[in-house]
């Protein structure tokens, strides 16, 4: 009788452990197959950190892996487990890892619940054992009872632990990743544009120009520092770039206090678009810095935007980028759609994109993906890098109150002449290059006087 107790003791006790074993088990968290780089790996999501993604294998093997080289679609997994830890454990977006342990709480957290349920499990196997020998069958009975109801727990436990994934998209991903930037879609067009040329390579796509798009320019500036616009020499290693693999942010910068130095993006037409604000934090635009096309002239008679050119629209076509942000996101003209916090929105593909408002601060009010700061500089008048240098030909001038831009003309091939006017009187500053880098200007006053100066750059 005894041995036959302690035999049926064994197996229920046998029965528990496969029950807790079931399913993957709790020894490990569940597997899926993780497509990364082109091949296949059957292993659990363990931690994520910098950028790298910590799996482990069925046989204890850890993996580690930069997240870019998973598959989109296994990126928002990782991404939806990420932030959906990060909510069940109060996380701080700044904490910089997430481990997977913490996810679901006690259940899946080690081994201390299912050593819990087999310890009770014991407990009820030697009551029964020590009453059924005793010929005490009622208690007995309830220990059985009480081993059921601890098997039917450890069943429950062992389906909700761990990580349930099936491989199918959540209804509304958190998005890690963006889709790449489609090489051959920004050659054509930024080749709309004559003076524009382009290359790339693996990381960044390059844009190179001189710096004067192919419309009219500084007519209806009412608040003038007297910079007329010529060529820079944005070719080569001092070409405009951007990525081609877009990155989000984990926390964006906001443009109201940052990046008041250099270009935030680069327009389509080869002109770089600047902060809304201007180096002293104003509203260039709101000021009467601006001419009709939302661009002006910065000390080094630099040419470049502060709003986005929506006139470009006309050439691209409605649908089309008017510009890239310099973290590699594009930049649309207005749309009815509802944009988020910076001024963009996501679509169904994954993209993200930038889009213009009529208003404060009508376009980019945070820099929605990853960046890299001059170390050189400090918020907010902080750049982004890399960066397109200017060079200046002549010393930077001070505003000249009460002047209206009312003309700009190109009188010929590397000649312009800019018309303005103070009340009633007319003046013009008319200049010109030659080959070698010699600038003319003349400075005709209201009476005809005329002041010359040339500078060599």
């Amino acid at each position: 009788m005894r041995m036959r107790t302690y035999l049926i003791s064994l197996i229920l006790f046998l029965l528990t452990l496969s029950l807790h074993a079931h399913k993957g088990g709790h020894g490990y968290r569940n597997t899926k197959e993780w497509s990364i780089d082109g091949n296949k790996i059957e292993a659990s999501f363990l931690a994520f950190k910098d950028g790298l993604v910590f799996l482990e294998t069925k046989t204890g093997e850890l993996v580690i892996e930069e997240l870019s080289a998973f598959t989109r679609h296994d990126r928002l997994l990782i991404e939806d487990k990420i932030n959906r830890i990060k909510s069940i454990n109060q996380v701080s977006g700044n904490s910089g890892i997430f481990v997977a342990k913490h996810e679901r709480g006690l259940e899946n957290n080690g081994f201390s619940m299912n050593y819990f349920l087999i310890a009770l499990s014991a407990v009820s196997f030697f009551i029964f054992a020590y009453f059924f020998r005793r010929k005490r069958m009622l208690t007995a009975s309830m220990s059985v009872a009480s081993f059921l109801i601890i098997m039917v727990f450890a069943c429950g436990n062992s389906d909700d632990s761990g990580d349930t994934d099936d491989g199918a998209e959540d209804d509304d991903p958190i998005v890690s990743s963006v889709p790449a930037n489609d090489v051959d879609a920004l050659q054509e067009l930024f080749g709309l544009f004559s003076n524009v040329t382009t290359d790339f390579d693996d990381t960044y796509f390059y844009v190179s120009s001189t710096g004067l798009p192919d419309h009219d320019m500084m007519v209806g500036i009412t608040n003038w520092q007297q910079q007329v616009p010529i060529p820079q020499d944005y070719t080569g290693g001092n070409s405009w770039a951007f990525p081609i693999q877009p990155v989000l942010a984990e926390t964006p910068l906001s443009s109201s206090e940052h990046f008041l130095r250099g270009a935030i993006a680069i327009a389509v037409n080869g002109i770089p678009v600047f902060n809304p604000l201007n180096n002293r934090g104003e509203d260039a635009l709101a000021i009467g810095e601006l001419d009709q096309w939302g661009g002006h002239c910065g000390r080094a008679d630099d040419y470049h935007y502060h709003v986005p050119p929506t006139h470009l629209e006309a050439t691209v076509g409605a649908d089309q980028p008017v510009a890239y942000a310099l973290d590699g996101f594009p930049v649309y003209g207005e749309t009815t759609e509802e944009l988020d916090e910076y001024l963009g929105k996501f679509n169904e593909d994954g993209s993200y994109q930038y889009h213009t408002t009529d208003t404060a601060p009508y376009f980019i009010a945070g820099m929605r993906g990853q960046i890299t700061l001059d170390p050189n500089t400090t918020a907010p008048e902080d750049q982004i890098l890399p960066q397109a240098m200017t060079r200046e030909v002549r010393p930077a001038l001070t505003p000249l109150a009460g002047a209206v831009i009312t003309g700009f003309n190109q009188i010929d091939t590397n000649a312009y002449s800019l018309e303005y006017q103070i009340g009633t009187d007319t003046y013009y500053t008319n200049y010109s290059w030659d080959e070698n880098g010699l600038y003319t200007y003349e400075y005709v006053d209201a009476d005809g006087t005329v002041t010359t100066a040339t500078y060599q750059r």
